[in-house]
């Protein structure tokens, strides 16, 4: 059985397992560098509308919502996340806070701002819980970088899914809160601005650590900062 399933009644919609997880997690992957161009799944036409309708009843209308959005935002997780159980984890735990939170939502922004902004209060929990996320915030603005070019691959520059699995390891190793703002604007495709709502910061701190996160990426892809 795959993705979700209904048992009728509001609210016992249960998340069972993301469809194709592997490559979902590999189906599309960020732009910015050697020409790979990122295909941001799941654009939305009306995630508000949808919204409302399974806060009034409809189940089908969270299940078009979770197809639609599934798979970016399981990326998201996943690229977050220290391992593919933890992102899993994590994952369930932010649909099953959409359900939850379901008579509570207001269409006062995207549905996407919406999302992102549980998935990123998920992870900033998850970060403090294991003591890592206010450390990496003491050093958020700095201009040096730890992610040096250690990741060595001569040989496979002109293979773009070696430049791939180069940028995921680039990718890890970024502070959380920069990988997170770089992660919510270039996988999810959310606006500068729908990254500051959706992480609580301000919009010039989400430039900042847009702008931080790409310098650090170009180094340590061996490109210049």
């Amino acid at each position: 059985m795959n993705g979700v399933a209904r048992e009728g009644a509001l609210g016992k919609i249960h998340i069972l397992e993301v469809d194709s997880q592997d490559e979902a997690a590999e189906s599309s992957f960020l732009p910015l560098f050697a020409g790979v161009h990122c295909l941001v799944m799941g654009q939305e036409k009306s995630d508000k509308e949808l919204m409302l309708r399974y806060k009034d009843g409809d189940a089908d209308a969270f299940v078009e919502l979770y197809t639609r959005h599934k798979a970016p935002l399981y990326r998201y997780m996943l690229r977050s996340s220290a391992s593919k159980a933890e992102a899993e984890e994590l994952y369930q735990d932010v649909w099953a806070s959409v359900i939850k939170s379901r008579t509570r939502y207001s269409a006062t922004a995207k549905f996407t701002t919406w999302l992102y902004s549980i998935a990123s209060n998920r992870l900033v929990d998850h970060y403090r819980k294991q003591g890592k996320w206010d450390q990496y915030l003491v050093d958020d603005d700095s201009e040096s970088c730890a992610v040096a070019a250690s990741f060595e691959q001569p040989e496979a520059q002109a293979d773009i899914k070696q430049q791939v699995l180069r940028l995921m390891y680039c990718l890890e190793q970024l502070p959380p809160p920069q990988r997170q703002v770089f992660l919510l604007k270039e996988e999810a495709g959310l606006t500068l601005n729908a990254v500051a709502s959706s992480t609580g910061i301000g919009l010039e701190a989400a430039k900042s650590r847009m702008r931080y996160a790409l310098g650090k990426l170009r180094l340590c892809m061996g490109g210049e900062t």
